[in-house]
Parts: structure tokens; sequence; C-alpha cells
């Protein structure tokens, strides 16, 4: 298979400053995305796959350098209309991908991106998630997610036509329990089919989507406190994975 692997880190990031190269266990943060990619690459030896940053900063790139992993192409400069506060990142990712593949010369069959800032995954998440997608046909994407803390059918409640309030999803469930399993994204990666992108598709919850449930913690850091969380695991050894 062709696999291209996208790792997106703007520069402007507002809730962590500098969150993508801000240091965390010794290392940038960024580097635990990158070092993974890398040993995706090296162990699937079967698969052609190409690793790609997008980025529109400078100093992201310099320290992006400054770790000497050659198998990522440093190359492409992300244009500023897609580095917004208000870009998708899906655009993002599909100039990437169209920008790799006109330099390789190569369609790829699937696209896996990784999240910088929602680090705690495994090489072996990753792989269970794309077996799955390639046995599954039909399939446009499928995304990494955890079991929900709150459920909407039982104690999760939004505000009705009337003023009042009610719970998001109707059911009659007495615990939490005997409620529908929901989940909630932790965006720590999608994998995307080409027909995907052939599609035109607008948005990573498609018709045809699946997820990879995890059975370990995984945050998205979006505020200080979240660094600081992280960064108390790691220091402590709480964590059950490796990363």
């Amino acid at each position: 298979m062709n696999i291209i692997i996208t790792v997106c880190a703007r520069g402007g990031s507002k809730g962590i400053p500098g969150k993508n190269i801000k240091e965390i266990g010794g290392n940038p943060l960024i580097y635990y995305t990158l070092r993974l990619a890398k040993e995706l690459k090296k162990k699937r030896t079967l698969d052609n796959i190409d690793i790609i940053l997008s980025t529109d900063s400078k100093e992201i790139k310099s320290v992006v350098e400054g770790l000497n992993i050659r198998e990522i192409c440093l190359d492409y400069v992300r244009p500023a209309k897609l580095a917004t506060d208000d870009s998708g990142k899906l655009d993002a990712i599909i100039d990437a991908k169209d920008f790799m593949e006109q330099r390789t010369k190569t369609k790829y069959d699937y696209l896996i991106d990784l999240d910088v800032s929602s680090p705690l995954r495994t090489i072996e998440d990753i792989e269970k998630a794309l077996d799955t997608i390639v046995l599954d046909k039909e399939a446009y994407n499928i995304f990494s997610v955890n079991k929900a803390h709150k459920n909407p059918y039982f104690n999760m409640v939004e505000k009705s036509n009337e003023g009042y309030y009610e719970l998001c999803k109707k059911g009659n469930f007495l615990t939490r329990q005997s409620s529908p399993n929901v989940f909630e994204m932790n965006a720590s990666f999608y994998i995307y089919r080409d027909v995907f992108f052939k599609e035109n598709l607008n948005s990573v919850i498609t018709e045809k989507s699946l997820i990879f449930e995890m059975n370990h913690i995984c945050f998205d850091l979006d505020v200080p406190l979240d660094f600081d969380f992280l960064e108390f695991l790691m220091m402590n050894n709480k964590l059950t994975i490796e990363f």
C-alpha cells in the first residue's frame, strides 16, 4: 500500500502559545509524533510510507530540522490562507497530500493524520485501526476515540425550544451503564481511504466512518493545565503506555 502520514503544526496556537514545540519530558511536543511516524515507516516494510510536515512556522521547521529525523519531508510550506484560526484542518491535509503526490508521482491509498497535540497513542493503535479500515472496503475513514465520561442519554442536557433543559438524547434509561455506548473523539489520529478525497467530503464524520476505541488514556492538549497534567503523568510514571 502507498501511505502518506501528515503531521500538521501551525505556528499560531492560542490555547498554549508555542504548543507544538513546547518542551515536555525533555523533548519538544512534536518530537513524539514524528518519532512514532518514523517508527511506523520503519516497521511496515511492505508498505511505501511517506511522511510530510505541514507548517507555516519557520521556528517549528527549525526545531524539527534539529531533531534530524531524515524520513520526514520538510520542503512543504503551508500557505498562509490555510494557517489561520478559521482554517479547516482538512484543507491543510489535502494541500500537503497534493504536494507530496506531485513530488513523488505517487497516488496514496491511505492518509494517516497524526495530531501533535494528542500524542498518547501507540504503533499498535495505528496498525489495528489501519487493518480495520482496510478490511471494510466501504469505509471512508476511521478515527480514534475513548469511551465518553458523560452520556447524552443520561446526564447531558441541552436547552429546548421552550427555554427549559432536557436530555440531549431521548431514552428511558435509569443508569448510565444501561444507556447506549457513546464515544468522544480524542483527536489523536485519523485514517482516510483515498475515496474520501475523491468524493470531496468536507467533514471527518461521514455516513461511512469507523471508530477505533483506545483502551488507554488519551486527551487533547488544549489549555496550559492539560500540558501540566500530561507532564505530571510522564514524570511520575503514571502512563500505561510508552509514547
